[in-house]
């Protein structure tokens, strides 16, 4: 609990304006709109037939809305923090302040995982559906060019380097660089068109739906029923049948379906850039997750009604939408390109949103010396941080470009997990340590929201297995090592209280 950050010094940064500071431009739309804009995209597109196909069935739709409970019960307590801390880095931030230097470096490194790699395996997926777009008109970017040089096609061709996708890294790296108004303006206008087929999606294939495609709508998984009936051990149940369909595959799925959640605490890292942050952070939090849970639902209810799920293992894994659309939506073939226009555009705000974030993090962890000033240099005219935009464009290009989209896989997810079960436990403490503190917008139901909030996070982590810990794990081991070898040193924190010792 050593090296805390007085709330007091993080509020005053906040108020600081004129050089080296961020610029407030935005309102309580734009948050609003940033938060769908970051929540809306692979997760919805990609990893609702994932979760459908291998673990929930049509209960997708409780994997959503177990995965949605998580989400907000820890939105309620970034909504407290954002209120109270208004100020970019999310919560790396709110760890600082509350659980002391060493958890805040975990999350810092942590929420790499999310932003910056998230980034890229967004714009990987952006690069296939990109090339699906111009198979309807009768071309195609060459396989070699749109492939990193670790994949082979069935044909034996060996990709190269995969350039659409390290291109809509650079051009919106480049947005960034020009304006947090002006990417927050293109934000709004994709989220306007990818809602807008969303809804037309859930829409029309309403009427296209069958209901033995819901029956049963929870399948059965055999090795649940045995261990609930005592004829099985929990650990030959949980390392065999677990999360293999039934109520532990709702577990799993919402495991999955997690990263169509993952952007909402995007928000809270443009904190230094909202107009009002006390009032209009925790809206936007929250707003924007309530107005994608019940998209979410509706979409798994009616993609998993227009085409049954195991249909989603194998031909209909990645373009389930237009899978489904093509197959059993007759006359419906212009709503398939305009799904795949939506995907691509939806892909490229989460990229956008992605891209932002990590710079905000890194730039508060610039500001407290844990990583080198160059990440929290502010250009002279457009007030953004865009050292540090062309440093993880630079970190975020060669991974797209270079590496295969699968390989992080569900990181991600964990990393950010793990990020939000940090967040709930930081307001527990937070209440502890300073109760009398103005909160402009109080958690409710104190202490039950934020314990619940991080047992769903951890049954969630759970969910994705033991890969997934033992990768996290590691990356952490790699954090630890730059955080002894560099940001002890450079720790301004460390430094002022050691002077004043």
């Amino acid at each position: 609990m050593l090296f805390k950050k007085s709330i007091d010094s993080l509020i005053k940064e906040s108020n600081e304006s004129g050089e080296g500071t961020l610029k407030r431009t935005l309102g309580v739309g734009n948050l609003v709109a940033l938060g769908i804009g970051a929540i809306i995209g692979a997760g919805l597109f990609v990893r609702t037939a994932a979760a459908a196909a291998d673990h929930a069935g049509p209960a997708v739709t409780l994997s959503f809305i177990l995965a949605a409970v998580g989400c907000g019960l820890a939105g309620l307590c970034y909504a407290e923090f954002a209120s109270m801390i208004p100020i970019a880095g999310s919560a790396y931030t709110y760890s600082y302040a509350t659980m002391g230097e060493v958890v805040a470096w975990i999350i810092g490194w942590d929420l790499v995982l999310e932003y910056a790699l998230g980034a890229a395996t967004v714009s990987i997926a952006w690069s296939e559906y990109l090339n699906k777009l111009l198979e309807n008109f009768g071309c195609s970017v060459p396989y070699a060019l749109c492939h990193s040089p670790f994949q082979t096609s069935p044909d034996g061709i060996s990709g190269i380097i995969n350039l659409p996708a390290l291109f809509i890294v650079c051009l919106l790296t480049f947005v960034l660089i020009r304006g947090t108004q002006e990417s927050a303006t293109l934000n709004g206008i994709i989220v306007i068109l990818k809602v807008a087929i969303v809804i037309a999606f859930i829409a029309i294939g309403w009427g296209f739906m069958n209901p033995a495609n819901h029956t049963p709508y929870i399948p059965v998984n055999e090795g649940e029923v045995k261990f609930l009936k005592g004829q099985e051990g929990f650990f030959d149940f949980f390392t065999h049948s677990f999360g293999k369909f039934g109520w532990s595959g709702i577990i799993a799925g919402a495991g999955v379906v997690f990263f169509a959640f993952i952007g909402f605490d995007a928000v809270s890292t443009a904190a230094q850039e909202a107009k009002n942050p006390k009032k209009d952070m925790p809206a936007g939090i929250l707003i924007s997750l309530a107005i994608c849970t019940v998209l979410y639902v509706l979409f798994g209810h009616v993609i998993t009604g227009v085409a049954n799920y195991t249909e989603f293992a194998g031909a209909g894994k990645e373009a389930s939408v237009a899978y489904a659309i093509e197959k059993y939506m007759h006359n419906y073939h212009w709503l398939s390109t305009l799904v795949t226009v939506a995907i691509l555009a939806g892909f490229s705000s989460v990229i956008l949103v992605m891209l932002l974030g990590q710079s905000r993090v890194f730039f508060s962890m610039s500001k407290d010396g844990l990583v080198p000033k160059m990440f929290s240099a502010v250009h002279p005219k457009f007030k953004t941080p865009y050292k540090s935009n062309l440093i993880f464009l630079v970190f975020v290009g060669l991974f797209a470009a270079f590496v295969p989209g699968d390989v992080v896989g569900d990181m991600t997810s964990i990393g950010t997990l793990f990020a939000f079960t940090l967040v709930c436990i930081g307001v527990i403490v937070l209440r502890k340590t300073d109760p009398n503190r103005e909160r402009p917008f109080k958690t409710p139901f104190m202490p039950v929201v934020p314990i619940l909030g991080a047992a769903v996070c951890i049954l969630m982590m759970i969910g994705l297995g033991r890969h997934n810990w033992e990768r996290l794990m590691i990356w952490m081991v790699l954090g630890f090592i730059i955080y002894f070898a560099y940001s002890v040193k450079h720790s301004i924190v460390r430094k002022n209280q050691k002077l004043q010792k």
